[in-house]
C-alpha cells in the first residue's frame, strides 16, 4: 500500500475550479463557490464573481491578506460576445502574500450598474468615478459619483466602442508666415 504525499503548502487544488491556488486563495474558493478562479496567459490569478456579491468578496479578500488595492477599470466588449456588455475589473495585491488578484465582475450594457467598493477600499474613489465618466458605469452606493476628466456637460463617454469618433475642425491662420 503506497501513501500518496499530501500537496505542498503553497499549493492547494480546489476541484471546482481545476487548478492549482494558494491557501489564500483557496480559502476564498471555499467560500465563495458561485465565483471562479482562473490563471491568465501571463500567470495572473483571476476571479469571476457575481455583480451582486462583489463587496462580499472584495471585504473576503481584503480580510484574507488583500490589503492593497491597486486599481480599478473596465473593459467593452461591445459586439465581441453574447451576454453582458462590460467587464468591471479590480486589482487587488496581498504583500504578505506577493499574490496579485484580478477581479471580474461582468456589467449588462443596457444599465450598467456595479456595486461601489469605496467602503472596503477608500482608494476606489476616484477609479469608480473615471469608470463612470468614460464608460458610464453607474457604481451604486458611491458616496460622490460625478464626472471627473470631462466637463459637465459633455454628452456621452468616450470609452464606449459605440461612441462616434468625432471631430473638432480646426483652421490654421497664417501658415505661410516666415519668421
Amino acid at each position: 500500500m503506497s501513501e500518496q504525499a499530501p500537496p505542498p503548502e503553497e499549493e492547494v487544488v480546489v476541484e471546482s475550479a481545476r487548478l492549482r491556488l494558494a491557501p489564500l486563495l483557496a480559502g476564498l474558493a471555499e467560500t465563495f463557490a458561485d465565483a471562479t478562479f482562473e490563471e491568465s496567459v501571463a500567470g495572473q490569478q483571476v476571479a469571476r464573481v457575481e455583480s451582486a456579491r462583489l463587496v462580499e468578496f472584495v471585504q473576503a479578500c481584503r480580510d484574507a491578506g488583500f490589503e492593497m488595492f491597486i486599481d480599478l477599470t473596465a473593459v467593452d466588449y461591445y459586439r465581441r460576445r453574447p451576454g453582458p456588455r462590460y467587464d468591471v475589473v479590480v486589482g487587488l495585491l496581498s504583500l504578505e502574500h506577493n499574490l496579485r488578484l484580478r477581479v471580474l465582475v461582468e456589467v449588462d450594457g443596457d444599465v450598467p450598474t456595479a456595486p461601489s467598493i469605496t467602503g472596503v477600499y477608500p482608494g476606489a474613489n476616484f477609479y469608480e468615478r473615471e469608470v463612470y465618466d468614460l464608460f458610464g458605469i453607474e457604481f451604486t452606493g458611491h458616496p460622490d459619483l460625478t464626472r471627473i476628466m470631462i466637463q459637465d456637460d459633455w454628452e456621452g463617454h468616450p470609452l464606449r466602442k459605440d461612441t462616434a469618433v468625432g471631430s473638432v475642425p480646426i483652421q490654421f491662420r497664417n501658415t505661410n508666415k516666415v519668421l
